[in-house]
């Protein structure tokens, strides 16, 4: 790829970047605000897109169609807004790692880097629009120039430094993922701006054909960092609404046998259940899990003594992996009891109730994890729903 197709494919990507910035920015907003951990992040993207925003190609041509002064105003302002970016990288590391002398000595930077700036662009001469041209000196003056520079590369640097560091430290997936992204971002970012300072200190120019598409990548990356805990509420929404569709069958059947288990009655079917669920979204499979449970440990009293090891031998026969035969043994025996219960049929009480707890399930009664006792649950829906579906229901 030549020079001038490097670029433009460069500039090909300012406007999606941006975009996704923005979209990033809004979406992440209600959570980040009230989050200070989140909240510096947020403040560095939602800073880095507005500074993107107007360097856009178009945006910098219509500057420089409205005349020197107005371009000179877009222009500073840019380079103010990236120098708070620049601070706002710095903040939202050190809140993410509690290092509150580099929180102050961020804010402290950042309000000395905006000062050098406004005192040097009001002290050169009178200008347009902020440049480092090819040929000639930069535009308003070097020191400008080398103090903006330096803000951004800087931050960068200690920004990518931390970040590595941190995510390797980190247990959260989702914060590892966040500030890898966010490193890389930032490390494409810091070589845009060292790709300037060898431009202002030795006249290097080999590497600015590919500075836009630096620019632009590290503006995808970092929305894609600010959206990694967006992301994974997704996937975890996602699991949930899987889970909870599945249990549903098993659910419904034992809370019509047994209804006082359930918080709610159920809804007219699986579709208006999770489209409108009775109880918070992030609540429903819990709430169908533990209602499960209950009525499971009600119906065991309508388990005869010995039905639930002949229906593991019955399930052996029939070909079931060894891993879901107590489950596919556990959905017979319910059949069996849920039929009892509905026909008014007396149960048996105490010790001499025939269904004990699977393993997986008596783990999180006693606090373990209830991620696994809901993929037995999952097991045992299918299993009976499979098993209704053939009219397996009595173990003999």
């Amino acid at each position: 790829m030549t020079a001038a197709g490097l670029t433009d494919f460069g500039n090909a990507l300012a406007v999606p970047g941006v975009v996704c910035l923005w979209i990033a920015v809004l979406l992440r907003a209600p959570g980040a605000l009230r989050s200070p951990q989140q909240r510096g992040l947020w403040l560095a993207v939602a800073t880095a897109a507005a500074a993107m925003t107007l360097n856009l190609p178009d945006v910098v041509a219509y500057a420089m169609g409205r005349g020197p002064g107005y371009a000179h105003t877009i222009g500073l302002v840019r380079n103010l807004i990236g120098v708070f970016s620049a601070g706002a990288v710095i903040y939202f590391v050190a809140a993410t790692t509690r290092g509150r002398r580099l929180q102050l000595a961020s804010w402290i930077a950042t309000v000395c880097w905006l000062s050098a700036l406004i005192a040097l662009d009001l002290a050169a001469p009178a200008h347009g629009t902020h440049t480092m041209p090819p040929v000639g000196d930069p535009v308003p003056s070097l020191a400008y120039w080398l103090v903006l520079i330096s803000a951004h590369v800087v931050a960068n640097t200690v920004c990518v430094s931390l970040c590595w560091r941190y995510s390797r430290r980190t247990e959260s997936r989702g914060l590892a993922a966040g500030l890898r992204l966010f490193g890389l971002g930032t490390a494409l970012a810091g070589l845009f701006w060292f790709a300037y300072l060898l431009k202002a200190l030795f006249g290097s120019t080999w590497a600015m054909p590919a500075l836009p598409l630096l620019m632009n990548l590290h503006g995808l990356l970092r929305a894609a960092a600010i959206l990694v805990p967006t992301l994974f509420t997704f996937r975890r929404t996602a699991a949930d609404i899987a889970t909870a569709w599945r249990l549903w069958p098993l659910w419904r059947d034992l809370v019509q046998a047994v209804p006082h288990v359930a918080l709610n009655k159920p809804r007219a079917g699986r579709l208006v259940e999770l489209l409108w669920p009775p109880v918070p979204r992030d609540m429903l499979v819990y709430r169908k899990v533990i209602e499960t449970r209950d009525a499971i440990l009600i119906l065991g009293e309508y388990v005869a003594p010995g039905s639930l090891e002949l229906a593991r031998g019955q399930v052996a026969g029939r070909g079931i992996p060894e891993q879901r035969r107590t489950a596919a043994a556990l959905a017979s025996v319910l059949q069996e009891a849920r039929q009892a219960k509905l026909a008014g049929r007396p149960g048996h009480a105490g010790e001499s109730a025939g269904l004990e707890l699977p393993a997986a399930m008596q783990s999180s009664h006693e606090g373990g994890d209830l991620a696994d006792e809901a993929r037995f649950l999952v097991d045992v829906a299918q299993a009976y729903t499979s098993a209704a579906g053939n009219g397996e229901v009595k173990v003999s």
